[in-house]
C-alpha cells in the first residue's frame, strides 16, 4: 500500500455513480467533512445528478460535473439550501488520482452541488477545496477515460460529454439524509394520521357531551337547561416541514 492511502482517514460512507461510460465507485470521509458528504448523498438519493454531464475536462487534472444546467454556472445543494462551509483536513490531500472534491465560485465556503475528480496529483489545490470522497478500486480507469475524451477546440467543453446515468448510495451513515419524496411521503402519511386521530377525538368528545345530557335528563325532571357539558379542548396542528430548497450559486465554478 503507498504512503498516500496510508495516511488517510478510513472512508465510512459509500456512492456509487453510474454514466455512460461505466461505474465510479467512490468512497466517502463522512467523518472528516460531514457536511460535503451530507449534502452529496441527499443529491444522489434525490437523482439530483441524473443528465449531469462532465461539463469540464482539464487534460491529466480533473474532471468536472454535480451541475444539472451542465453550463457550469448552475448547481444547487442538496441538502442545506444554501453554498456550504469548507472542510480542510490534515489527512485528505491531492497527493494522487481519483480525489474527489467540492468546486467552488472562487471564494471560500461557497460549496454548491458541483464537485471534480482529480487525475493526477494536484497540490496546487491544497486547502483551497474540500475533498471528500476518492475513487474506489478498478473505477478509476472509468475516470481516466473521461479524461481522454475529445474536446472542442481551445475549450475544455468535451465533444462528446459523458453523463451520468444514476447513483447508488452504498453506505449511507447518516439516519436522516433519505429522499426527498419518502421524506415527502412520510409527512403526508403522519398528517393523515393526526388528521384522523382529530376526528376521533372529537367524535369521542360529542359521545360523551350526548351520553352527560341523556343522564342530566333522566335525572333532573325539573331541570331543563342542561348543556352538554364535555371537554372543548384545543386542538393545534403543527406542519413542521423542514424541507430546505435549494438555492441557486451564479457564479462560475473554478479552482484557481
Amino acid at each position: 500500500m503507498s504512503s498516500s492511502y496510508s495516511q488517510e482517514p478510513p472512508s465510512t460512507a459509500k456512492v456509487i455513480l453510474y454514466t455512460s461510460v461505466g461505474e465510479i465507485a467512490i468512497d466517502l470521509f463522512a467523518s472528516q467533512t460531514p457536511l460535503a458528504c451530507k449534502s452529496f448523498i441527499q443529491n444522489c438519493l434525490d437523482n439530483y445528478y441524473l443528465g449531469c454531464e462532465f461539463h469540464r475536462v482539464v487534460p491529466g487534472f480533473c474532471v468536472q460535473t454535480g451541475d444539472p444546467s451542465n453550463t457550469g454556472d448552475g448547481g444547487v445543494n442538496g441538502a442545506y439550501g444554501a453554498p456550504f462551509a469548507d472542510e480542510i483536513h490534515s489527512r485528505l490531500r491531492f497527493r494522487t488520482r481519483g480525489m474527489v472534491a467540492m468546486a467552488n465560485a472562487n471564494k471560500p465556503n461557497s460549496n454548491g452541488s458541483q464537485f471534480f475528480i482529480t487525475l493526477d496529483k494536484c497540490e496546487e489545490l491544497e486547502r483551497k477545496h474540500t475533498i471528500f470522497g476518492k475513487v474506489a478500486d478498478a473505477t478509476i480507469f472509468n475516470v481516466i477515460r473521461i479524461g481522454e475524451g475529445e474536446l472542442e477546440e481551445g475549450t475544455e467543453r468535451p465533444v462528446h460529454p459523458v453523463r451520468i446515468t444514476g447513483a447508488e448510495v452504498v453506505v449511507n451513515p447518516f439516519e436522516n439524509i433519505v429522499a426527498r419524496t419518502k421524506k415527502a411521503a412520510d409527512a403526508d402519511e403522519a398528517a393523515k394520521d393526526t388528521a384522523a386521530d382529530g376526528k376521533g377525538k372529537v367524535r369521542q368528545r360529542e359521545g360523551r357531551a350526548q351520553l352527560s345530557k341523556a343522564r342530566k335528563n333522566l335525572v333532573s325532571f325539573d331541570d331543563d337547561d342542561g348543556d352538554g357539558g364535555g371537554d372543548d379542548d384545543d386542538h393545534n396542528h403543527h406542519d413542521d416541514d423542514d424541507e430546505r430548497r435549494g438555492a441557486a450559486i451564479s457564479s462560475s465554478y473554478c479552482w484557481l
